[in-house]
């Protein structure tokens, strides 16, 4: 069997490793001419890490990675509204690990190169159209204005992205991608540790919200990177995307001064990090509704491609990985290429779909929305506007959906 992947992301490049532990052959095709280290931080969280972890990457991830330890919701005045443990702290079998996401499709890259060779992935390589029959699938490729690339295979994996290619062919009327009326801005600069350098924060509400976690292990002078996530909704969900969604487009710190003034109380000078941040970017909060079905007889969709979802829960890049692990394993047992990406679809297309529609619905961030909506100006004592076993709904009721629930309650003040 010969798979051809559509994309050198997360999900594509896991997909190549998992196939190649499998024994099942496979090439992988980019679009960009250069693999550069795009976008800012990401939470892998413990149901992934275990499934990178059955493919040796644990050293690689805990020489650029934070294992996380600690999780706190606020409100945007800095008041807790609860705090858990994260992954090996709360009892599960895996880490979660805070990562910048170039730093890990570079060692997922880095690795498929060392294991499958150095022709495994193509770059310049830009899916313009396909073909199937009984036998098998083409994939056409381009790489300049006069150069087309025909490439045959069992079956063809689309994981390239939101702005999936491949979906684009199996899908071309599918339309504009969904805004929630959410802008985020995002960026990463050297400071000092939050806390005890493993710890995550989420604060503010259903209008501005703020996240802050490490995204790598403390320099020489003990600084470490921390990301940061402001968001703002400027628009009622539904309302036409502004402009494309594009991790590369830089942002400007007029556009986002404004929105800095919404939070205090906080453990960080959030300005001054933001101006110690060498750039940072902006783009929409945007998702698609899911699909009726991903598999089109050797044709499928993985990761983004498949389930563009809002970020928030830390999950985009956990169920690409999960994807992975379902497509492998169904290609590794079935009898024909076709039946297995049937039972991948069946198994995966359905969760996937639950996780886009929690987080739509503000995922276990829901929580301090509700606290938000409740006490807009703060609080004297939290049980006199929300009790615990509400919130415990609301956070653990996440948890166990997308598959990453811990063994032990949580708690808060």
């Amino acid at each position: 069997m010969k798979v051809i992947i559509v994309g050198a992301g997360v999900g594509g490049l896991t997909l190549a490793l998992m196939l190649h532990q499998r024994g099942l052959h496979c090439e992988v095709f980019e679009a960009v001419p250069a693999l550069r280290p795009l976008g800012v931080g990401i939470n892998v969280l413990p149901h992934a890490v275990r499934e990178l972890a059955l493919l040796d990457l644990l050293p690689k991830l805990d020489a650029i990675a934070v294992r996380t330890r600690e999780l706190t919701y606020a409100n945007r005045f800095g008041q807790e509204i609860w705090r858990e443990l994260r992954g090996l702290d709360a009892g599960l079998d895996a880490p979660q690990f805070s990562i910048h996401r170039g730093f890990l499709q570079n060692a997922l890259f880095e690795a498929v190169v060392k294991r499958l060779g150095s022709d495994a992935v193509m770059l310049n390589r830009r899916l313009l159209n396909y073909r199937q029959d009984e036998s098998g699938v083409v994939a056409e490729f381009a790489t300049t204005a006069d150069d087309r690339l025909q490439v045959p295979g069992d079956i063809m994996i689309g994981c390239d992205g939101i702005h999936s290619s491949a979906r684009a062919l199996l899908y071309p009327n599918e339309g504009d991608l969904r805004w929630n009326g959410v802008m985020m801005w995002r960026g990463a600069a050297l400071h000092a540790p939050l806390a005890d350098g493993r710890s995550m924060v989420v604060a503010g509400g259903f209008s501005h919200k703020l996240v802050l976690y490490p995204i790598g292990p403390p320099q020489a002078d003990g600084r470490q990177l921390l990301n940061w996530v402001v968001t703002y909704r400027q628009a009622e969900p539904g309302s036409p995307v502004p402009q494309r969604e594009d991790w590369n487009r830089q942002g400007a710190i007029s556009d986002l001064l404004p929105h800095l003034a919404a939070f205090s109380g906080l453990p960080i000078d959030l300005e001054a990090l933001v101006r110690l941040s060498p750039e940072f970017y902006e783009y929409p909060m945007v998702d698609r509704d899911p699909l009726p079905r991903w598999t089109h007889g050797r044709i499928t969709l993985l990761g983004d491609a498949a389930h563009p979802m809002y970020p928030v829960g830390s999950n985009g890049a956990g169920q690409a990985i999960l994807d992975a692990r379902a497509l492998a394993d169904a290609l590794a047992v079935s009898e024909h290429p076709i039946a297995a990406l049937t039972a991948y679809e069946t198994e995966r297309l359905p969760k996937t779909a639950a996780v886009v529609a929690s987080n739509r619905s503000g995922g276990p961030e829901g929580a301090i929305d509700e606290v938000e909506r409740r006490a807009p100006n703060g609080f004297a004592k939290l049980t006199d506007v929300i009790d615990h076993d509400e919130l415990q709904a609301i956070v653990s009721g996440y948890a166990k959906m997308a598959g990453f629930a811990p063994r032990q309650h949580s708690t808060h003040n």
